[in-house]
């Protein structure tokens, strides 16, 4: 992926579990791609329904509501690990070392903390939604075609406990840097230069990135 970031590896275990959980999160940026393009699939199917036949895909806005929580956070760890969040790159940029380290290990707990809490609570909204007694085991669904919502509400606790492995696994790495006061630490996202980033993005055009 194309970035303003990058993140080194090595034989480390902290760089083997990395690696590990990025093909996690690539499979989930994958799902959320493919759900995009599933939903343009669809906006064809009814466009060309109502002005062919007069007849719309029947649960459209339904479908598109199904998968806005694919779309909306299946990929969020997939970018916190590219460090392509929107972030202060001037401020970090201008700081380096131990000071750098223990700023992006406070930033990156505090979000923790809030991805926990957004975790819990999430959950708890799932759980409102699903019952095993109840038909297709939901009580509550979708106004048109009424499908469960439980499947939609259940994947925003998943993508985020993803996101709470990946900035646990950063903060570990921050904390190593900051204890060993590291150059060039691996399993966070460096800042690259202008050179880098250039490179970076040729490989990405070309179809080589990782």
């Amino acid at each position: 992926m194309a970035g303003s970031s990058l993140v080194l590896s090595d034989d480390s275990t902290l760089s083997k579990i990395d690696r590990g959980l990025y093909r996690l999160e690539t499979l989930m940026a994958l799902l959320s791609g493919l759900a995009v393009f599933a939903l343009m699939l669809l906006a064809v199917v009814s466009v060309s329904g109502r002005n062919f036949f007069n007849q719309p895909l029947p649960g459209y806005v339904d479908w598109i509501e199904q998968a806005m929580p694919l779309i909306a956070f299946l990929g969020v760890a997939y970018v916190q690990r590219n460090g392509a969040h929107i972030r202060m790159d001037i401020v970090a940029g201008a700081l380096s070392g131990r000071t750098l380290y223990l700023v992006e290990l406070i930033t990156t707990f505090a979000i923790l903390v809030l991805m926990v809490l957004m975790v819990w609570g999430s959950w708890s909204h799932f759980l409102r939604s699903f019952d095993f007694a109840a038909p297709l085991w939901s009580r509550d669904s979708s106004m048109d075609i009424a499908l469960p919502i439980w499947p939609a509400k259940l994947l925003a606790p998943i993508a985020f406990a993803v996101l709470c492995l990946r900035l646990c696994l950063q903060i570990w790495a921050y904390g190593l840097a900051f204890w060993r006061n590291e150059e060039r630490p691996v399993a966070v996202p460096l800042i690259a230069d202008a050179a880098t980033q250039a490179a970076m993005e040729a490989e990405h055009v070309s179809g080589h990135d990782d």
